[in-house]
């Protein structure tokens, strides 16, 4: 084996009196192939995403990286994996992945301390990719060099701008481009805003003439946090458009009913997208109140009820339905208007989530994959449209999500919470990469 060059970023040299790089334990970590000039090599990231850092390392470290689970030695991973394996090729590893924080030990444990005091430090939390994706706006008139002033004075307008564009496009030709009255419920995806803008702007866009909520409850996806069943937040959003303050009166009543449990990870909503983007779409579409102020929110993220059966994944988190009957007491409770959003992807298909079946191209093959996807997809919206989230569960559970649905979790809650008479499915759209390696799928929803 034989490592890249060093990165210029110099790290601290591994140390044998350290316990964590003597017997090193890997965090959860997220591979994926980079170019180092001429050479292909494997980078690393941190699953969690707590740790900005990227390990760029030898492909050949697939074989090392199971073996590190804080029960071996270094020298018992090299005899074990062998294939010109060294000491010191391990111990540069073991310094990399440390420096890294994709270790467990202190340097892990300062990141997460700085975090979550960071966290905890304010009342709102700031943008991040709707911050990204404001600034791309921006980039792409003035260019790279753009100031950071200037991202932040034209980013705002660049985002409603195309925001109003997306808008027009999706409703064109639509039967009925605005809702009635104000929904009890909707569905719109949290897949990022190129993929899925239609479905974004066939919702939302919907909202801009209805009357203007209290509040607004978004239930999320936990992609990468350590909560195991509910996890609430007890913090606003803010977006490049401004802030949502959060409604105290709906953390004080999940407090009061479901203990701080439901906040102990509380921290997973710090780098989670499912709430940040729906929080512009609020502030745009449905705009603020006499005095200036945008809808108060709550973010909640919900896990998969088909892996447990609507308990946590470990037993020992919230379970969905003690959330289910807080949310509805409280909901009946406070004065005003709420309308909770399902921040739903559907499904999640291709080599790049581990299928082997290739989607794109008109080879028969890829054709009946593509088909079978869509398929599934309608016939699991329809239990949604027909308001049956037990049979949903059911049949997720039964068929073991086939197609890696990842928003289960938060639309039966919003089922169960809001109990709609009505279900309209509004538009439906599945978005590939060129190459064919990866789709994902997503729905815009009312429920009245």
């Amino acid at each position: 084996m034989s490592t890249p060059e060093p990165q210029p970023n110099q790290v601290a040299p591994f140390n044998a009196s350290f316990e964590h790089h003597l017997k090193p334990k890997l965090r959860p970590v997220r591979g994926f192939p980079a170019q180092m000039g001429e050479q292909q090599v494997l980078g690393l990231a941190d699953a969690r995403q707590i740790s900005q850092k990227v390990v760029f390392t030898m492909p050949a470290a697939q074989l090392i990286l199971p073996l590190m689970d804080g029960n071996r030695s270094v020298d018992e991973i090299v005899t074990q994996v062998g294939k010109g394996l060294t000491r010191p090729i391990l111990e540069q590893l073991v310094a990399q992945l440390d420096d890294a924080g994709l270790l467990f030990g202190p340097t892990f444990e300062g990141m997460m301390e700085k975090m979550r005091e960071e966290f905890d430090s304010s009342p709102t939390l700031p943008p991040a990719s709707t911050a990204a994706f404001a600034d791309a706006l921006v980039n792409q008139e003035l260019g790279e060099e753009a100031t950071e002033e200037q991202r932040a004075e034209l980013g705002p307008a660049k985002l409603r701008a195309i925001m109003d564009q997306w808008i027009a496009k999706a409703l064109e030709s639509a039967a009925n481009p605005s809702f009635d009255a104000l929904p009890a419920a909707i569905v719109a995806p949290h897949v990022d805003y190129a993929r899925g803008w239609v479905n974004y702007a066939s919702v939302w866009g919907r909202m801009r003439v209805v009357d203007r909520p209290d509040r607004v409850v978004i239930l999320g996806t936990n992609h990468f946090g350590l909560g195991t069943g509910i996890t609430a937040c007890d913090k606003g959003f803010q977006s490049p458009l401004g802030t949502c303050e959060v409604d105290e009166q709906i953390v004080a009543g999940l407090r009061k009913r479901l203990g701080d449990k439901v906040f102990e990870n509380r921290f997973d909503h710090e780098r989670e997208h499912s709430i940040e983007l729906q929080i512009p779409w609020i502030q745009h579409c449905l705009g603020p109140d006499e005095s200036g102020r945008f809808c108060k929110v709550v973010g909640v993220l919900v896990h998969d009820p088909s892996v447990n059966n609507g308990e946590s994944y470990d037993g020992k988190g919230v379970a969905l339905a003690p959330f289910v009957e807080a949310m509805r007491e409280i909901l009946a409770e406070i004065p005003g208007k709420t309308l909770v959003v399902s921040s739903a992807d559907l499904s999640h298909v291709g080599p790049a989530f581990g299928d082997q079946q290739k989607l794109g191209g008109d080879e028969s093959e890829a054709v009946a994959f593509r088909n079978r996807i869509f398929q599934h997809d309608r016939e699991m919206l329809e239990l949604v449209r027909q308001n049956k989230p037990e049979d949903l569960v059911a049949a997720m559970a039964w068929q073991q999500n086939p197609t890696r649905w990842c928003s289960t979790g938060n639309l039966v809650a919003t089922l169960q919470i809001v109990a709609p008479q009505t279900v309209e499915i509004l538009h439906y759209a599945a978005a590939m990469d060129p190459q064919g390696v990866g789709m994902v799928s997503s729905v815009s929803m009312s429920m009245a």
